[in-house]
């Protein structure tokens, strides 16, 4: 009997470390991606940043400026971009940014264009209007954002979707990511206030050339795609930082297990050798 439970704690002790190898390993891939991709977030953002500032002051600043973009419109159909995982094993990471899409819609079951093999895998199993998907977020690049651009700015046009969000994951610390849902059409912002508004003013007003409806025509595919792009880039690295964390836990809880295990092998062994001990004593004493 105590043979057989050494045995079988010994066989579980080498399964727990095979997987301990495994997190281990997948934890050091992470953080090496995470590396790369926190790079690649922080160096997006001024690019992303430049171009908001400049619709937002073409958009506020100049009178009589008329785009089919910046028009508010009765809201019935909607469409997402969503991005999720290529893969699992990142806590709740897909779950999280699924569920808050979702419940946005409202029940509803709007155009979908997800990024990522799990969102992708989510919303087409589920039935909803997949108007174009990019399989894998590692690898995709600022072409696959313009294209989706194109897409949803020729819905909006035609007046198949009334309004674009964009689901994804903001990147804030190998620890801490937030799940984000902006709306990508019609570009809406926020009215600055009074004294900003003065303060605005009193510095004079920028020219555009050759006009600001030319350059606001320019910048606004520019702004969407770059939108789309930053969001991807935020992603992945949000991505790899909770695989990271994820992976860091399980390979802890694999050492705990391990050390639990240990104790329990080391006193199986101790019960088994007394064992043996008492019957060879109990042995002799019968010879006698």
């Amino acid at each position: 009997m105590a043979g057989a439970g050494i045995k079988e704690i010994k066989t579980r002790m080498t399964s727990v470390e095979s997987t301990k190898q495994i997190t281990k390993a997948m934890e050091l891939v992470a953080s090496s991606k995470l590396r790369k991709a926190k790079d690649r977030a922080e160096s997006s953002r001024p690019y992303f940043n430049t171009l908001y500032s400049t619709i937002k002051d073409i958009s506020q600043g100049s009178k009589g400026i008329k785009d089919d973009f910046l028009k508010q419109r009765e809201v019935k159909n909607r469409c997402y971009i969503v991005v999720a995982g290529d893969r699992g094993l990142a806590g709740g990471y897909n779950s999280n940014i699924l569920k808050s899409t979702v419940a946005h819609m409202e029940g509803k079951q709007e155009k979908v264009i997800p990024i990522g093999k799990k969102a992708y895998e989510f919303f087409e199993k589920r039935g909803y209007d997949i108007v174009k998907s990019v399989e894998s977020v590692e690898h995709c690049e600022y072409d696959n954002a313009l294209e989706i651009t194109n897409n949803v700015m020729d819905l909006y046009k035609k007046g198949e979707v009334d309004e674009v969000y964009m689901a994804y994951t903001e990147f804030i610390s190998p620890l801490v990511q937030n799940v984000k849902l902006i709306k990508v059409l019609p570009l809406a912002f926020e009215k600055e206030e009074a004294k900003s508004q003065e303060k605005s003013a009193s510095k004079g007003r920028v020219q555009y050339l050759p006009s600001a409806e030319a350059v606001l025509g320019y910048i606004i595919p520019k702004y969407i795609s770059g939108t789309i792009y930053g969001g991807v880039i935020e992603s992945f690295a949000s991505e790899q930082g909770a695989r990271r964390t994820a992976m860091e836990s399980a390979t802890d809880n694999a050492d705990e297990m391990l050390s639990d295990l240990e104790l329990k092998y080391n006193r199986a062994r101790q019960s088994a050798v007394t064992q043996e001990i008492t019957e060879i004593v109990g042995g002799v004493e019968a010879l006698k």
